[in-house]
């Protein structure tokens, strides 16, 4: 069995027991509790029952930690499964004592956003493939958002039409909103040592024009895999195995190359689905001297980093063809979702 990273169990583990009592939550009936408990607790095809065979791939020392982690998680399920019984035996009682003749008003529930899906989605995938969920602020400083990431001090992409900065004291560092999520990788990096393999959604604010593939505030995916050895063949494999999960069938990627000042080399990334090419983002091996400014050794440890559009995804993923139509609140668009 291969070797599961204790936080990628741990991740795994808070995931599931947060779709599970979010399931729970909304059960307005005994069948949709029992579906909830079949898909998390269920003895043969559970949820619960594939993460646990996950721990015997946990390092010797881990394994204490790993199966104490399972246990809260196994018990916090199964108190959120107990209640959801109780509260549906109880309104199955309430309901027998009411006049069901009486007239009545349909009661419209809501969902999830089609992007906070399509991100949950992403998640469960990535973590699958071992790369766990981080995500840092969205008010960042300089040094974290052009410095670290090799973008010189006259370099357009710091241009200030091209970044929201913000206001502050005199003398004080400028401060921006995000451009993008490869910030939360460089702090992951100042923290933590090799190996790593991360993956980090939020929202990023650029100045565009809004138009049906432009949005000034739009969510990114990034990934982040460091280790010895690591080559663009991994990165295409990664790519690949998120792309036939998301999208379906047998989705092939092809590299273009491009130009980043945190990846060298650096390429665009296409995916074809549905018969054509559809360009998702960009990604490259990371530039050693983004290594060398969070204290890694350049000539010890190698990586990749890949970042895609969520919105781009979703869109694909659901036929939208306008981006704006995510954000314009319009209820006969959301409830199709």
């Amino acid at each position: 069995m291969a070797t599961v990273a204790l936080d990628s169990f741990v991740a795994e583990l808070d995931r599931l027991q947060a779709d599970a009592v979010a399931a729970l939550a909304v059960a307005a009936d005994a069948d949709a509790v029992e579906r909830a408990r079949v898909e998390f607790l269920g003895a043969k095809s559970g949820r619960l029952k594939a993460i646990q065979k996950l721990l015997g791939g946990l390092a010797g020392p881990d394994k204490p930690a790993g199966g104490r982690h399972f246990n809260e998680a196994k018990q916090a399920v199964a108190a959120a499964l107990e209640a959801a019984q109780g509260r549906v035996a109880g309104a199955a009682a309430t309901a027998e004592a009411l006049d069901v003749t009486l007239p009545g008003e349909p009661v419209r529930l809501g969902h999830l956003h089609p992007i906070t899906q399509t991100i949950r989605r992403v998640q469960e995938i990535m973590g699958r493939l071992g790369f766990e969920s981080v995500d840092g602020p969205e008010v960042e400083d300089q040094w974290h958002n052009f410095d670290a990431l090799a973008i010189g001090a006259e370099h357009p992409a710091r241009d200030p039409l091209d970044n929201f900065y913000l206001a502050v004291a005199q003398g004080a560092d400028p401060l921006l909103l995000r451009s993008q999520t490869s910030t939360v990788q460089i702090r992951v990096m100042e923290r933590r040592k090799p190996p790593l393999r991360i993956v980090s959604l939020g929202r990023v604010y650029r100045p565009d024009t809004a138009d049906a593939t432009h949005y000034p505030m739009f969510h990114q995916v990034e990934g982040l895999f460091v280790e010895p050895g690591t080559t663009m063949a991994h990165l295409k494999s990664v790519l690949r195995l998120f792309a036939s999960s998301f999208l379906g069938g047998d989705v092939h990627v092809r590299f273009r190359p491009s130009f980043f000042p945190f990846t060298e080399p650096s390429v665009e990334v296409d995916m074809e689905w549905g018969g054509r090419w559809i360009e998702m983002g960009g990604a490259g091996m990371v530039d050693p001297a983004v290594l060398a400014a969070v204290g890694y050794d350049p000539d010890e440890v190698s990586g990749f980093a890949f970042g895609l559009g969520v919105e781009r995804i979703a869109a694909r993923r659901y036929g939208v063809a306008d981006i704006r139509d995510f954000y314009r609140n319009d209820v006969r668009f959301l409830e199709q979702f």
